[in-house]
């Protein structure tokens, strides 16, 4: 059952991906389960892909993920492409979507790098943390660790 007093907290989540990782793990550390969508198993469709684009605030470009994808043999960098031609391309290869995406009731944000999810949490954190490869985001003290 879900308790009311939880602020709902959706992460488009790619478990493959060290910054999707540690991103989960700094909304856990806020004492909240989010809602985990394995957005290349269930795809957000393309009328929640321009809802989350239009939250984020960015070009629908920013939200393009190169490395890994499909992204060059398509030619996604030729400017010919439109908002909604490149939209198709990420329901069609969703892994073209960047992630993490992290919606709460702050804001939405893409977070690279995962820290960035700081910024929209709306509970503190509640322990220390340090990325998977040993970089220190959080204090004993649950305050951001200014790198």
């Amino acid at each position: 059952m879900h308790d009311m007093r939880q602020p709902t907290i959706t992460i488009y989540h790619n478990p493959a991906c060290g910054t999707s990782r540690n991103t989960l793990a700094l909304i856990r550390n806020s004492g909240v389960e989010p809602v985990i969508v394995e957005y290349l198993k269930t795809p957000p469709g393309r009328a929640r892909l321009v809802e989350l684009i239009a939250a984020l605030g960015t070009p629908v470009r920013s939200v393009l993920r190169r490395k890994g994808t499909p992204f060059d043999e398509l030619a996604l960098d030729d400017p010919k492409w439109s908002d909604d031609e490149l939209i198709d391309f990420m329901v069609a290869h969703p892994i073209l979507m960047d992630r993490p995406i992290v919606v709460t009731s702050i804001g939405t944000r893409l977070c690279r790098p995962s820290e960035v999810v700081l910024d929209i949490l709306p509970s503190k954190q509640l322990a220390p943390f340090a990325k998977e490869d040993g970089e220190p985001v959080v204090d004993a003290q649950g305050r951001r660790v200014s790198s």
